[in-house]
């Protein structure tokens, strides 16, 4: 392969001080503040693609009128791999190991973001800044905090920007979400989200690890503390780290709980949380919990959300399938075991349930009523769409909404993350009136037990309830000193996500 030059491939280290300067300057010439027509190129730049960025670059390639132009990696051999691949393709992109470079061509009109979390607000409100638009991955934002910056800089510098949950691009669910909303179940009951999804241990290290030499590690870690590596794995593995990730409900969890969320038409975060949880079944440098219930107090129906990343039972290669069946809204076990991952919602209304996984509606007997196709393009293609219009209705999610779904995550997190190790009685005691919460935790109990996991002699974590005041995004009453001091980070420098953005 040819050697990428240095224009293409090493820009950020030639005008890092001028790239500095981005987040306190005026906004440049916006691109976009037009409409565009049919027939003018959209050019996008794809920021962090070793993972699930490169399903944003195959999405962009199939849309007609849009070009990648321009990829970003902070490590050197992702990203000469990427070039390599367009380059197969008879097609040209720029190369940037640095963000703040890339932001200050002009010649990009969009951003297109999946790097580790910790980075999805710094893109997101530097891009605003610099005149572009955004389609952001989940989860949107490594806190609370973050996401309503985000959402603060979309609209102060008009952008578009669309967190990347695809199922609200599903024109099948669209139907099935009014379909529900319309009553034609009866009154919601529950609603209930879960990822089932096998998770290994990450293993364990004795002492710090070597940095891989095609690694900027400056700017991997961007905001996040600049400490030595204590895991095996820089990549991937940083989801099960509090400094970069946000565990499975984060990782997963924005897809279902926006799904929850929208169904019950709350615009709003619920007013209280609390999650039950703990990482069982290893022991290594994870430090999210691996099984987790996470219980939101909407009004009137809550929502309940399940984290599951062991199998079965011990040493099993499969899932355990959650399915709603029984009658008079008594949410029952079907104890079928299935393939990973099972993700999915179940929304549980008097005479009946919808579930997500089949988009098929049942009554309480479990016998189909009615059946939604699913048609779903893809969250690019209305990011597009709304890129060329101008108009935040063409998004199908508005950075507002994947700010509050992923919100729901790092609230059920919080609670995690100051609770303490608790009996099965104590956990009863806290839930015991709420049978559907009982129900969850019953078949949590019995599903680590199946692992070969005694909450006796490994104890769950029970994080107390914490009651939210949506309209400030805070926490108050007890334990809401230590839960507010989650809802933001400490940024290392010129890495920070601004007050005032």
């Amino acid at each position: 392969m040819k050697q990428i030059t240095r224009r293409d491939f090493m820009k950020s280290s030639m005008a890092a001080g001028l790239a500095l300067a981005l987040p306190g300057r005026a906004v440049q010439a916006q691109p976009f503040s037009r409409i565009r027509g049919a027939n003018d190129d959209i050019r996008v730049a794809v920021v962090g693609f070793r993972g699930h960025g490169r399903t944003h670059i195959n999405a962009y390639l199939k849309i007609p009128g849009v070009r990648v132009v321009a990829l970003c990696d902070a490590d050197r051999d992702i990203l000469a791999r990427g070039v390599a691949e367009f380059k197969t393709r008879n097609q040209k992109v720029d190369a940037y190991v640095d963000i703040r470079e890339l932001l200050e061509d002009k010649n990009i009109d969009a951003v297109s973001t999946a790097t580790p979390n910790h980075w999805h607000a710094l893109v997101t409100v530097w891009s605003c800044q610099a005149g572009k638009d955004v389609c952001v991955e989940k989860p949107v934002s490594h806190n609370i905090f973050e996401g309503r910056k985000m959402v603060e800089a979309a609209r102060k510098y008009n952008r578009i920007v669309q967190a990347d949950l695809d199922r609200r691009s599903d024109e099948g669910l669209v139907e099935a979400v009014r379909y529900i909303q319309q009553g034609q179940l009866g009154n919601i009951v529950v609603v209930r989200g879960f990822c089932y999804k096998r998770r290994k241990s990450m293993g364990k290290v004795d002492g710090p690890q070597k940095i891989p030499g095609s690694v900027d590690y400056n700017l991997w870690c961007g905001p996040a503390p600049m400490g030595p590596l204590m895991r095996k794995n820089l990549h991937y593995d940083w989801h099960w780290v509090w400094a970069t990730g946000c565990g499975e409900i984060g990782n997963n969890g924005p897809h279902q709980l926006d799904v929850c969320r929208w169904v019950l038409g709350q615009t709003k975060l619920p007013k209280r949380v609390m999650s039950i949880g703990g990482r069982f079944g290893y022991d290594d440098d994870g430090e999210t919990p691996n099984t987790q219930i996470a219980i939101f107090d909407y009004e009137p129906a809550p929502i309940i959300y399940e984290v599951r990343g062991l199998p079965t039972k011990k040493d099993g290669s499969t899932m355990d399938i959650y399915r709603a069946v029984g009658t008079s809204g008594v949410v029952m076990r079907s104890g079928r075991p299935g393939p990973s991952p099972n993700t999915g919602v179940v929304v549980q209304c008097e005479d009946g349930y919808f579930d997500l996984r089949d988009m098929v509606a049942y009554d309480n007997n479990g016998r189909e009523i009615k059946r939604f196709k699913s048609n779903n393009p893809g969250p690019q293609a209305s990011f597009i769409k709304a890129v060329r219009s101008r108009k935040i209705s063409d998004i199908r999610t508005d950075i507002l909404e994947g700010h509050l779904s992923t919100a729901l995550c790092h609230m059920g997190n919080i609670s995690y993350r100051i609770g303490a190790e608790s009996s099965n009685e104590q956990i009863r005691e806290v839930i015991r009136g709420d049978k559907d919460s009982l129900e969850a935790f019953e078949r949590f109990q019995d599903h680590l037990a199946a692992n070969g996991v005694g909450l006796k002699k490994t104890p769950a974590v029970l994080g107390p309830w914490l009651k939210m005041n949506s309209r400030k995004e805070r926490f108050f009453g007890k334990f809401s000193k230590r839960a507010n001091k989650l809802l933001t980070r400490d940024y290392r420098k010129p890495f920070v996500v601004p007050e005032q953005v």
